[in-house]
């Protein structure tokens, strides 16, 4: 008999070791009794197994197959993996696609399990903004999986918020993101204080909101997509109740309301009215901004520029997305983390430079659960534009980037094919420069031709970084030393 023990929770690199040497030893799945870290064996170590077994050539599912059920809870999973290495190896290559055999369909149950355990934890996981002593900011977030998956997850969060610093917390393990290694930690309680109002509480509550159709609500579903053991840590659950007993009423209304054209807006109105507001500094500007209504509505808030007064580079984007929208930070998203990526191949840090974008809101349109972007009209960039200046004249950047065709069209006034006129560009008052927008660069399909088409937007802002340091002759010198590129 051979005894077989691993640590607890999803050990598959231990699991792999034993696995090489029982099949080294051609033991049969008979003679092995498993068991986890927090379940010691009663059979000793009768036998020992060989540390430098060679690896175990598998078909590409089977293998893809044992990292899932590693991470479940079931206590006979390494048992069951063993078996079914055992078969595989005797020639039964392709087992799996024998459903109805009893192992390979108790198998793909617990696989089905921490598939749908990993949606969750991707779908419910919501972070808290938090402070640490020193005044940093810091994203902590709870979850309670029902399985070990706590590092499976790691790649979705660091993709997703690579520009954060984050802390997940759960009872069967940790991570933590600094924004440039992962660490994986113990179990842990859950903080107490996490349930406090913040705003990212208030984005997400709002969010919910603004996506909830009324007339296609349906309880029974909503409580099978998203069950109420996850409640506790959704800040959009406390809006749930209200909402549902409101949508018969609404629906009436939208039923009895007539339809209506498009009301065509003109900007000139509002632009008059925030010239006469002149704020004296940018932190009045954007409190202005803040409190002021969306064009379009439907955006859970403004988000505002982020980065120091006096940057050297302002760099001017589009609009916020759909995560800039809920997090109420510039460049966040997909793009962004794109974005800051080539910063740093161009030697430019993103704390260094000043981000905002053209428009402050987000407009989109609702499709099923998801909010696709739209991209603004021209009279709607024209409402924005006049913060814009605003607050490009409080910053005073030497150069100003602009990402795209919508953020040069509110520098310049017209229409700039962003292809073809890529490169140095005066924007008034500014010293300028056209270049793509990031968000393009994920558009293309992978391939030589994207790379290329990244190289040059990192060779782009290298040369506007180059222009920058240029401008800084005969700027007065403590403003040049209080730059850091």
């Amino acid at each position: 008999m051979y005894s077989v023990e691993l640590k607890d929770g999803a050990d598959l690199d231990g699991f792999r070791r034993a696995l090489r040497g029982l099949v080294a030893l051609d033991v049969e799945p008979e003679k092995v009794v498993w068991s986890g870290g927090a379940a010691p064996s009663l059979f000793g170590d009768e036998a020992p197994l060989p540390a430098d077994a060679p690896p175990v050539p598998l078909p590409r599912p089977v293998g893809a197959l044992i990292e899932s059920v590693v991470c479940h809870r079931d206590p006979e999973r390494y048992a069951l993996l063993h078996r079914l290495v055992w078969r595989v190896l005797r020639g039964e290559r392709d087992m799996l696609g024998h459903h109805a055999d009893p192992l390979v369909h108790r198998l793909a149950l617990l696989d089905k399990a921490v598939r749908r355990d990993l949606h969750k934890m991707h779908a419910f996981l919501r972070f808290h903004e938090v402070r640490d002593p020193d005044g940093a900011e810091r994203y902590l977030a709870w979850f309670e999986p029902d399985h070990f998956i706590v590092e499976a997850t790691a790649p979705f969060f660091v993709e997703r918020f690579e520009s954060l610093v984050w802390t997940i917390l759960t009872p069967v393990g940790s991570l933590l993101w600094d924004r440039r290694s992962l660490t994986v930690g113990p179990a842990a309680l859950r903080p107490e204080g996490l349930d406090r109002d913040d705003r990212f509480a208030e984005g997400w509550q709002r969010y919910y909101e603004s996506t909830f159709n009324p007339a296609r609500v349906n309880p029974t579903a909503m409580r099978a997509e998203m069950p109420r053991k996850y409640w506790a840590n959704l800040p959009e659950a406390a809006a749930i109740p209200a909402m549902i007993r409101s949508a018969p009423a609404r629906v009436r209304a939208m039923i009895e309301a007539e339809a209506a054209a498009p009301r065509r807006r003109s900007p000139d109105k509002a632009v008059a009215a925030m010239a006469r507001q002149e704020p004296a500094t940018l932190a009045e500007l954007n409190r202005i901004i803040r409190t002021a209504d969306p064009l379009v509505p439907g955006a859970t808030q403004a988000v505002l520029g982020e980065g120091p007064v006096g940057a050297a580079i302002a760099i001017v984007g589009e609009q916020p997305g759909d995560l800039e929208d809920v997090e109420g930070r510039p460049f966040v998203g997909p793009a962004g983390q794109l974005l800051t990526r080539a910063l740093e191949e161009a030697g430019i840090g993103r704390g260094a430079a000043y981000l905002t974008n053209a428009v402050k809101h987000f407009k989109f349109v609702v499709r099923g659960t998801r909010r696709l972007h739209q991209s603004p009209t021209a009279g709607e960039v024209k409402h924005y534009r006049w913060w814009l200046l605003k607050e490009l004249a409080f910053v005073r950047p030497r150069l100003v980037v602009t990402l795209g065709a919508t953020a040069a069209l509110a520098l310049t006034g017209r229409s700039v094919p962003v292809l073809r006129e890529r490169g140095p560009m005066g924007f008034g008052d500014w010293e300028g420069f056209v270049t793509v927008h990031p968000s393009y660069l994920l558009r293309l399909p992978a391939g030589a031709g994207a790379e290329q088409a990244y190289q040059d937007f990192v060779a782009d802002l290298r040369q506007a970084r180059g222009m920058a340091e240029e401008s800084a002759i005969g700027v007065e010198p403590d403003r040049v030393k209080s730059d850091s590129m």
